[in-house]
Order: structure tokens, then sequence, then C-alpha cells
């Protein structure tokens, strides 16, 4: 199953709760008083963003290009974009940057670029002071996030500070510390129909009633924290701090580092 694919489809089918799962921000629940709330929340997280490079890095820190890597319909872009002088978001889903960009508008900002993302972000020129993603990593499978984790690393610019949050673990498996036991081997699906072995008569007077259209898969994927800080220090990181995350009991990090100068 391929995790861009399956973005996607959250994108067309409910791209606000596809970023926060919150049944308030469903398709057909979302009214202008959620709308709010959501984009309340990323002020928040772009503040605590902001604030954290400050406190743990560089206390005069005041990044005037950013990079949001998984930016969706604009939940943080749009509130950094009302702090730096530009921002660019990046996203796999069509529908999303196309939503995005409708908040932006909404918005009246006019200094957000939004760019279609690929596994080398070849889209993305330049380079940029702040580099931030969160929640995204964890929906993409973990030897294409090492690479693109990599190459956020290259869009930093000197003295740059990345802000990325990673999950390693799930708290609902503490016998082995945090880390899914191995799958059994697979087995061929049984599906059975009721309404297909019910009489046709009983189908006449039922109906086929369709069921809803189900969510996509939304894919949990924990990270090895030991590569990451490898390949932090094999590219000139000579520190990183840390908070924890949970959502939901998937456990994570949000990543503070600094590119140093060459």
């Amino acid at each position: 199953m391929s995790t861009d694919t399956e973005w996607v489809k959250w994108g067309q089918q409910d791209p606000y709760f596809a970023v926060i799962t919150e049944d308030r921000f469903r398709a057909g629940k979302l009214n202008d008083e959620a709308r709010q709330a959501f984009f309340d929340s990323g002020r928040l997280h772009a503040g605590y963003v902001l604030d954290a490079c400050r406190r743990f890095i560089n206390p005069a820190f005041e990044p005037a290009r950013a990079l949001d890597f998984g930016c969706g319909v604009g939940r943080v872009a749009v509130p950094l974009a009302e702090r730096v002088t530009a921002v660019v978001g990046v996203d796999v889903s069509p529908d999303m940057l196309a939503e995005a960009r409708r908040n932006c508008d909404l918005h009246g900002l006019t200094n957000v670029e939004l760019l279609p993302s690929d596994d080398t972000l070849s889209s993305v020129t330049g380079s940029f002071d702040l580099v931030h993603s969160c929640i995204t990593f964890q929906h993409i499978d973990v030897p294409r996030g090492r690479r693109l984790f990599a190459r956020l690393i290259e869009l930093l610019a000197d003295d740059g500070i990345g802000a990325i949050q990673i999950t390693y673990a799930k708290a609902y498996h503490p016998d082995s510390y945090g880390q899914p036991p191995a799958p059994p081997p697979a087995v061929p699906p049984l599906t059975v129909r009721i309404e297909s072995r019910a009489p046709s008569f009983m189908r006449a007077v039922l109906g086929e009633r369709p069921a809803p259209p189900a969510d996509p898969e939304m894919l949990m994927n924990p990270y090895s924290l030991s590569e990451l800080a490898f390949m932090l220090q094999t590219a000139g990181v000579t520190s990183f701090s840390v908070d924890f995350t949970d959502h939901g009991g998937e456990l994570g990090v949000f990543l503070f580092f600094r590119k140093p100068a060459r």
C-alpha cells in the first residue's frame, strides 16, 4: 500500500480530520467555529515552535524564510506566514494544497508558496532559516522517511534551525519498550457478504444498503532515534534538544537542532 495514495485519499475525503483526528473536524461537521479552533491550534503550535527554537538554541531567532513539510491544509503554514517573511508549504495531496491556498487567501496572505512533495522535494529550491514538520513523518514508511529527513537537513541554511517531530514508539506495547511485535504470517482474507447469501426476495425488501465510505488508511510508523541521531551528527549537527510528544499513544519527540555554518 502506498502511503502517498492513502494521503491523497484523505485530502479528497476528509482533509481537516486527517490533520487533527477530532470529530468536530469531519468534513460533514466542519463549521466556522470548528475552523476557527483548527487554526487557533495552529497558531498555538507555531508560537510553541518559535519559542522552543529560542529557548533551546538561539534566543534571538527570527526566521525570514520557513519550510513546512507536510503542510496539509495550512494549519501551521498560515500562522507561520503571519510571523515570517516567506513560507513554503509542501504536501503530497493536491487537494490539501488547494485547500491550503484557499485558506491563505481567506487570511489575506500572499507570502506563502505551496508546492507538491515527492521523495526528493524536487520542487523546493533555496535554503530556509526554519524547517518544520509535525505529525507527518509517522505517515511515511521509514526508508522513504529517512531520505526525506536527510533532504530537510540539506535544505537548512547555515545556522538555520530544524524543528521536526518524529514518532519512535507506541505506548500500548510496554512489554517491548514501545516497539510493535513482529506481525504473524499472512493468511488469505476470508470475506463473507451476508446480503449476497440472502434470498433474492429479501434483498428486494431490504434493498441494497451501501456501506458509508471507509476512511483511508492512516499508517503510524515509528522511527529509530539512533538512526536519526546518526544522520544529524554526520551532517555536522553538534547537538539537539527534544520535547516529548504523545498523540493518542503514538510516542514521539520534537527534535530541535541547528545546522552549523560551514
